[in-house]
């Protein structure tokens, strides 16, 4: 005799099966990954803890690796991932600082960033090419024999320089032969983390018009089944509306989403989401590798537009126009869902983070009433388009923007007014809005709007303002036409400077006695806040002044000057050409 048993199945127990059914189907969307796992050690001699993580969303660029905390101070000792050797030395004012790059066995290459002191050997190196080269700015490509390395020798002291905002060591993964950076949570270092996402809103945009001529259609998460989701480590979100009307047949969307480490308070970024219509994938981007060549496309992952106004962060789940795949990948289509009836459709996204913590977004949405009025008015409007040259010509003005400079369509703003800045020799132009981003270096050409009769061509300047923010270059005379480029709209006009720089010493005069002094410091300051050289000798020969961030020039006391009586003078130059200097002598 065959017995049956009738099981009930409750809707939790169903949920549950679900979720680890769509989220098992899920995972295989995006290949898996194969990167050597324990081939690298921790970096730096501090407590495993992340400040920020490979992709998080930063200002014009992805951060492009793992900022390790150093227990809130600097000169923690770093030291070698793997075994290897120091192929290159970078020291800059702005960026990583004071940096090194390993070269290891297996293809890939460690950098190590925002540095204090080097181990000895290498810092004396590195100060006798700087010397050599005159220069305190210096890329250096070492020969491989020279500082050879083992897993876990000690290379540097970390630090605070370059454009770090706080005590930290920046850490990347790299390929030796590409220069691809690889997202170093990939690799298996010992970071414990299961936390999922945290979904915070979802964005909604009309399709048939641009990005940039809207203003989404913001929605906030709440996070259901809290008890179950701990439960099985995932979470779940949905809008408060359940089914979402929206007045287009054409929609995109895009997520505001952080993620954390277990135990840390830091919001970092997500690593992948994918957009499921009807439960069929269209379109996902995941944060794996990106090249610096391609950082800069933050601008289109990003609402730009919405951030830039002073709103928060939000990712586009699809490609803009002007995006080519880069981080992502469409399954189907382009990634804009189609409304063409009166059926409700199903969305879910799913956001990952590189430990295979998921959270998941689900909501419906059905199309409503749709105004053809401003689709119209969107299209009447005079339009660039990426994927193509776009040209703007008045009289005295011209704007040519490459093909791949813009990331979605614009309607064009242009105005112009007479500058009030005593020292403007054009009209000012105000060209489209800054709120909008450009990819590359456009060119700008403008004529002057008065007679040049008395003034020096070389000190005239093309200068590029929006809101506290102010650019400057050094324009090529071209006829009439002076051209410049520029990767940022906003208002331009010519200047006249005829102004130097002022040199400010701090802590020395002339015939001063500064033998127990530590170090000589001097700010320089400028009318249009660029410096294009400082240099400084003592006794006819140069003399090595640090920069970090750009802002005081430094010298600490060291064999290059000597007991006795010296004679110190220093050059600076601005974008214009105008040149200051100053002599000072002293007693050591």
């Amino acid at each position: 005799m065959i017995n049956f048993r009738i099981v009930t199945l409750h809707k939790p127990f169903l949920f549950f099966c679900f979720l680890i059914f769509f989220f098992s189907l899920s995972a295989q969307v995006f290949p898996a990954k194969n990167y050597p796992k324990g081939y690298f050690i921790y970096p730096v001699q501090a407590k495993i803890a992340l400040a920020a993580n490979f992709g998080e969303l930063r200002p014009n660029h992805y951060h492009m690796g793992l900022d390790c905390k150093t227990d809130q101070k600097q000169n923690a000792r770093v030291v070698a991932a793997a075994d290897g050797y120091i192929a290159h030395i970078r020291i800059e004012p702005s960026g990583f600082g004071r940096s090194i790059y390993i070269n290891h066995p297996n293809g890939l290459t460690t950098l190590y960033g925002h540095l204090n002191d080097f181990f000895p050997e290498l810092e004396k190196y590195v100060k006798e090419q700087q010397y050599k080269m005159e220069s305190w700015l210096v890329f250096l490509d070492i020969p491989p024999d020279l500082f050879p390395v083992k897993q876990g020798q000690f290379i540097a002291f970390s630090g605070n320089t370059g454009g770090s905002q706080g005590p930290h060591l920046h850490f990347e993964i790299r390929d030796t032969k590409t220069d691809k950076v690889f997202n170093p949570s990939l690799f298996g270092f010992p970071i414990p983390d299961n936390v999922p996402p945290t979904l915070i809103r979802l964005a909604v945009y009309d399709r048939r018009i641009s990005t940039y001529s809207q203003t989404p259609k913001l929605y906030v998460l709440k996070k259901i089944n809290a008890r179950l989701n701990d439960a099985v480590g995932q979470g779940k979100y949905i809008p408060a509306s359940p089914i979402i009307i929206t007045n287009t047949d054409r929609v995109s969307f895009g997520i505001s989403a952080v993620d954390k480490y277990t135990g840390s308070y830091n919001p970092n970024g997500i690593y992948e989401a994918v957009l499921y219509n009807d439960d069929e994938p269209v379109v996902g981007f995941q944060l794996d590798n990106i090249s610096y060549d391609e950082t800069r496309y933050l601008n289109a992952h990003i609402d730009h537009k919405l951030r830039a106004s002073g709103g928060p962060f939000v990712e586009h789940l699809s490609r803009l126009p002007g995006y080519p795949e880069g981080v992502y990948k469409d399954f189907s289509g382009d990634g804009i869902i189609n409304l063409e009836d009166d059926s409700v459709h199903q969305i879910k996204a799913e956001v990952k983070d590189a430990y295979d913590n998921i959270s998941l977004l689900q909501f419906s949405i059905k199309r409503g009433y749709i105004n053809e009025n401003k689709y119209n008015q969107d299209l009447s409007e005079q339009k660039f388009s990426p994927g193509f040259v776009n040209v703007f010509e008045r009289e005295d003005i011209q704007v040519i923007l490459g093909e791949k400079d813009l990331y979605d369509s614009i309607n064009f703003i242009y105005a112009k007014k007479t500058s009030i800045t005593p020292q403007a020799v054009s009209a000012l132009h105000t060209v489209h809005t800054a709120l909008v981003p450009v990819h590359g270096y456009y060119t700008i050409r403008l004529k002057t709007d008065r007679s040049l009769q008395n003034i020096d061509d070389d000190k005239i300047i093309m200068q590029r303002t929006w809101g506290s923010k102010m650019d400057v270059v050094k324009p090529n005379k071209e006829g009439e036409w002076f051209t410049g480029k520029f990767r940022e709209f906003g208002n331009f006009q010519l200047l006249v400077d005829n102004v130097p720089p002022v040199i400010s010493p701090v802590g020395i005069r002339d015939n001063a006695n500064l033998s127990r002094s530590s170090q000589i410091i001097f700010t320089v300051t400028d009318n249009m806040k660029e410096i294009k050289n400082f240099r400084a000798e003592l006794d006819g020969k140069w003399l090595r002044f640090t920069n970090d961030k750009g802002r005081s020039f430094i010298y600490k006391f060291d064999e290059m000057c000597l007991p006795g009586n010296h004679e110190l003078k220093v050059s600076v130059e601005d974008e214009a050409g105008n040149v200051a200097t100053k002599i000072f002598h002293f007693v050591r």
